[in-house]
């Protein structure tokens, strides 16, 4: 009889659980506060107050009060989604692409810079991954037809987005979520995610390249062998790169720009240029607006923007769910009155420990918990609004908590087989798990070691 094999929980089951655990947990944990002033907790004025353990209609109603508590996030995820959605419909990124691919004819290998760029791009503004998958048949036969082997193909996108979202700058899925539970504004830290950004795709260009150009000289260089890899795909329909795509390509940079821009605190900055101090309501308006212009352009019916809209929102639904499922979980342990209790051990762990150490730690700790919540939107949902607290006690600011969570949820999901994008584009080029993890190690190793710089840095000039 054949063995069934263990199988990782998804992370609704997950966050359940860990809602569960959460509510017997205020049975045991001492209920206590802290002095708050302008939302800030006081250092050293924690007290124990009256306990409220928390019953079975707490946990089955926590969810819905997380919904209820990040209903702004809710509401632009689905926005982004839907802005998304009309987008990629029209055709206008599969032109683009197809474009630049045929004015690089024998020039192949200067595909790897352009495109991770690009899929970089994506990453580190609104958090290209999922995204991804559409890209994986249109361009792995085109690497494969170059020479090279499924590796490549698969890393040009896997890696050229990945290293964007580790360094994510305005990503929404991970940077402004995490932001807004950590009480920040998005463009607080966003210098050190530039320069984060711009020294980790240049490692990940440099890593494919350099392999790709192993491979092209000596195939048998290859981690998945000499001819695997091959697939049945048809290039033989184009999609042209009209006026109007080239238009809508425009408004899709735009809207990002315009949210960039929205975000950044100018006036804080000390700059000259007028600061719209947008958040979450504006810009869900921002890419609801983004969206129906892109549809007039392409000429869609009032129907056809609205179903493709609602469409596009439904496939960011999944996101929305745990955000709602993860929230609940802070709703519950600040009704049992044990959040600012373990926020007090926190600070009694912590007492002493300098910025840098602190700031290293907590990225160490968000490495296997990703693994256990690959969404980096439910895991910056659960986590931030406890973590965060704890860095003003040890001087570290909530931007550099940010990068810390991202950077380490970003890396993970690079190689984490509960990511289904990973599972996905490795099925598509037919690249066993365990031949991408020997491929991918070295250039994991040098984001872990290069992430840890760049949070010293961060945490000593902060």
């Amino acid at each position: 009889m054949e063995k069934k094999k263990f199988r990782m929980p998804t992370a609704y089951t997950i966050l359940f659980l860990l809602i569960i655990l959460v509510a017997v947990a205020t049975w045991f944990i001492p209920a206590g506060s802290y002095d708050y002033a302008d939302g800030v907790p006081v250092a050293g004025s924690y007290h124990l107050t009256e306990p409220n353990p928390q019953g079975v209609g707490a946990v089955l109603t926590a969810a819905f009060h997380g919904f209820f508590d990040a209903v702004d996030v809710c509401v632009f995820i689905l926005m982004v989604g839907g802005f998304l959605g009309v987008v990629m419909k029209t055709g206008a990124v599969d032109a683009g692409v197809g474009a630049v691919i045929g004015k690089l004819g024998g020039r192949e290998k200067w595909l790897i810079p352009i495109l991770m760029l690009f899929f970089g791009l994506g990453g580190t503004t609104f958090g290209m991954w999922e995204e991804t998958m559409a890209f994986y048949p249109l361009l792995l036969p085109v690497f494969l037809a170059a020479g090279y082997d499924a590796v490549v193909g698969i890393s040009v996108i896997l890696l050229g987005a990945g290293a964007g979202i580790i360094a994510s700058t305005v990503n929404p899925f991970a940077t402004g979520i995490a932001a807004g539970f950590a009480g920040v504004s998005l463009g607080e830290g966003i210098l050190l995610r530039i320069v984060q950004w711009v020294v980790f795709e240049s490692a990940a260009i440099w890593f494919v390249m350099s392999y790709a150009a192993k491979v092209k000289k000596n195939p048998s260089r290859s981690v998945v062998g000499v001819g695997a890899g091959k697939l049945h795909v048809s290039m033989e329909e184009k999609i042209e790169f009209t006026g109007k795509r080239k238009l809508i390509m425009v408004v899709f940079a735009a809207v990002f720009a315009v949210m960039i821009y929205g975000v950044i605190p100018f006036d804080e900055l000390g700059s000259p240029l007028p600061a719209f101090g947008w958040w979450f309501p504006e810009l869900s308006a921002l890419f609801l607006v983004g969206g129906v212009l892109v549809g007039l352009i392409d000429r869609m019916r009032e129907s056809e923007i609205a179903e493709t809209f609602v469409a596009g929102c439904a496939d960011m639904l999944g996101v929305s769910l745990i955000i709602g499922i993860s929230r609940g979980i802070t709703v519950l342990m600040n009704e049992g009155g044990i959040t600012d209790t373990i926020l007090h051990w926190g600070e009694q762990a912590l007492s002493g420990a300098g910025p840098v150490a602190f700031v290293l730690l907590v990225y160490l700790i968000y490495l296997p918990l990703t693994f256990l919540i690959p969404s980096s939107s439910g895991l910056a949902t659960l986590s931030i609004p406890v973590i965060a607290p704890l860095g003003r006690f040890a001087g570290v600011g909530g931007d550099l908590v940010v990068t810390a969570f991202q950077s380490a949820s970003g890396l993970i999901n690079i190689i984490t087989p509960t990511a289904a994008v990973v599972m996905g584009a490795l099925a598509l080029g037919h690249v066993p798990y365990d031949r991408w993890l020997k491929y991918v190690w070295k250039l994991i190793l040098y984001f872990l070691l290069l992430t840890a710089v760049f949070l010293t840095v961060g945490a000593l000039l902060a």
